[in-house]
């Protein structure tokens, strides 16, 4: 079909290549006006929400110490530095089969969020069952997330995989979208891999860690 698109267009003298053209202006990131709250609190929000269980993850991205181009958001500012950032992160899903893509969800606050979106790469590390410690370390505001965290860089990108967790999924940033108070991150799947033996997830149940059982 798209070959017979530009049999098409060519036929009747429209151009087939496209044409350089002026960038729309960045969309204002906001959450909600006061003219549109939600029905309900947030606390019901959270709370209602919270029956739904998950896995637990940690977003981790090489440091950078290099001047880059950053085409996802030119408004980030984040300082150039050789360590690796990461947050702990429950909003994690698998995205698309073909191409390979996963989503995860980050607070526009985020101190880590900018110095992931500068170096443009990411690993999604799975924790397994016993590393509720190494969460609640990457939940951290402003500590030195990775004192005492043993890991290895990914092979594409260069991003801390984690000692122990079940599985780890290496990215690069594919697009990143407005959802509110949050930025939706899609990345595009570079090399992913388990542990050597299946372990176990850890998971997040109404503000509890728990398991399988």
């Amino acid at each position: 079909m798209a070959a017979a698109a530009v049999r098409y267009l060519r036929s009747v003298g429209a151009a087939t290549c496209a044409e350089p053209v002026e960038a729309l202006p960045r969309p204002e990131l906001r959450a909600v006006r006061e003219d549109e709250r939600a029905p309900f609190d947030t606390a019901r929000f959270r709370d209602v929400l919270g029956h739904f269980a998950s896995g637990v993850t940690v977003v981790t991205a090489p440091g950078v110490t290099q001047e880059v181009p950053d085409a996802f958001d030119a408004d980030v500012k984040a300082p150039l530095s050789p360590a690796p950032a990461g947050f702990a992160c429950q909003s994690f899903s698998s995205l698309s089969l073909e191409p390979p893509l996963v989503a995860f969800m980050v607070a526009r606050t985020s101190g880590s969020w900018p110095r992931i979106a500068r170096a443009g790469v990411f690993c999604v590390n799975v924790l397994a069952a016993g590393q509720e410690a190494l969460c609640r370390a990457f939940a951290v505001s402003g500590a030195d997330k990775f004192a005492g965290v043993d890991w290895t860089p990914a092979p594409v990108t260069g991003a801390p995989v984690l000692a122990g967790v079940a599985a780890w999924v290496d990215c690069e940033v594919h697009a990143v979208h407005t959802g509110g108070d949050h930025l939706v991150v899609v990345g595009r799947v570079k090399d992913l891999g388990t542990a050597p033996e299946p372990l176990p997830p850890l998971l997040f149940h109404r503000g509890r860690f728990g398991g399988l059982a």
